[in-house]
């Protein structure tokens, strides 16, 4: 089946779509701080590989089309980190059921979710608008939120461990996507950070800072190889294609 990148496309050949059958999906990321050694667009690259490698899986069953990216969510554990772009989750929240009314309106069978941002109100923004688009009976959304399970378990040690932001995790990704972003005399030099970001959300920690992320990283940088980010980008294109066939059946 066909996989189409919306932007790339006439309106003419959006209109011939075969939209009865065809799984949205949407790159979602955050322009934030990603340690000394990681761009800014980080959650982007990574949303953006996430899609590609779940739509070549979904491709086997459906026409899939690709929607351009959203670069800018709530992203506030950042917020005072220079460069970190963040907006409300309330606005967040209706651009996606926004989204979502368009792609109803056209007649498209399901929105997914590529996402691997995890600020927490940039998380419950998007679980808002699936419950929002549910309650209004529009195009179904579909988020497989990595921070729940199964999703994590899947995505290694680190992952796991939720000292996960710009570390090993995310290096070997970009490493693998968009080696050239990469400060990679910096990266290696960067010692281990093993907080958990995650049991720092849950004892009500607001920020990187107070979660004990000084230059915001966590995990183990150094470690990153781009034969690892082939794997996680596999193992992400794999979650999203369950998550939506789960939806379908």
């Amino acid at each position: 089946m066909p996989i189409h990148e919306l932007a790339q496309l006439t309106w003419e050949e959006a209109r011939d779509l075969d939209r009865a059958r065809t799984v949205v999906v949407l790159p979602v990321g955050a322009i934030e701080a990603h340690g000394p050694h990681l761009p800014l667009a980080t959650d982007i690259v990574i949303a953006a590989a996430m899609a590609r490698a779940g739509a070549g899986r979904l491709a086997a069953r459906h026409p899939v089309l690709i929607l351009p990216g959203v670069a800018y969510t709530a992203a506030g554990f950042a917020a005072k980190f220079h460069g970190t772009l963040s907006i409300s989750g309330t606005t967040v929240t209706a651009l996606i059921v926004d989204l979502a009314r368009s792609l109803s309106e056209q007649g498209f069978r399901l929105l997914a979710i590529a996402n691997a941002h995890l600020d927490p109100e940039h998380l419950t923004a998007l679980h808002e608008a699936v419950q929002l688009a549910r309650v209004e009976r529009l195009v179904p959304i579909v988020f497989p939120d990595l921070t729940r399970r199964p999703w994590g378990s899947r995505l290694g040690d680190e992952f796991k461990s939720g000292a996960c932001h710009a570390g090993q995790f995310e290096s070997s990704i970009v490493l693998r996507e968009h080696p050239s972003g990469v400060r990679d005399k910096i990266r290696r030099t960067l010692p281990p950070n093993p907080r958990s970001l995650s049991d720092a959300i849950k004892t009500g920690k607001r920020s990187f800072e107070e979660a004990g992320g000084p230059r915001a990283y966590f995990g183990d940088p150094a470690a990153a190889t781009a034969e690892e980010g082939s794997k996680l980008v596999d193992a992400l294109g794999g979650i999203l294609e369950e998550a939506v066939m789960e939806a379908i059946a």
